[in-house]
């Protein structure tokens, strides 16, 4: 898993000033020179192939592959180039902080790392339906 995380990502992150031009939309993506069906798909496969890798590797805390980067984006802004490393650095911290917080919040006892990304990611994905409207 780990492998194809690292190949993966080697292989999109010079694919970061296409993205950047895709966020404003196919035509203007088009216009400046992205090959935008092409592009599309290689990011739908690429999705694609680490959601399924972190679903089968991890389980269902693969929910932080979603909240993380969104999160990020409030606070970092829509640059690809910045947001694709920090979602992997953050996304780690991430569950190593849910992680902590689910072995020592009722402790002896053990809470499901699910349960703490879910209480994140919940809030978070409201409050981005909220903003969006």
């Amino acid at each position: 898993a780990l492998l194809t995380l690292l190949a993966v990502s080697v292989l999109l992150l010079p694919l970061g000033r296409s993205l950047n031009v895709m966020a404003r939309g196919p035509l203007q993506a088009a216009a400046l020179g992205v090959a935008v069906k092409p592009m599309e798909w290689c990011i739908y496969l690429a999705a694609s192939l680490l959601t399924a890798l972190a679903v089968t590797t991890a389980g269902s805390i693969g929910f932080v592959g979603l909240v993380v980067p969104h999160m990020l984006r409030l606070v970092l802004g829509n640059d690809q180039r910045v947001i694709l490393p920090a979602c992997a650095l953050a996304g780690g911290a991430l569950l190593c902080l849910a992680d902590t917080l689910a072995r020592t919040i009722i402790a002896p006892e053990q809470l499901p790392v699910g349960v703490i990304t879910a209480l994140l990611g919940v809030p978070s994905f409201l409050l981005l339906l909220y903003r969006s409207r």
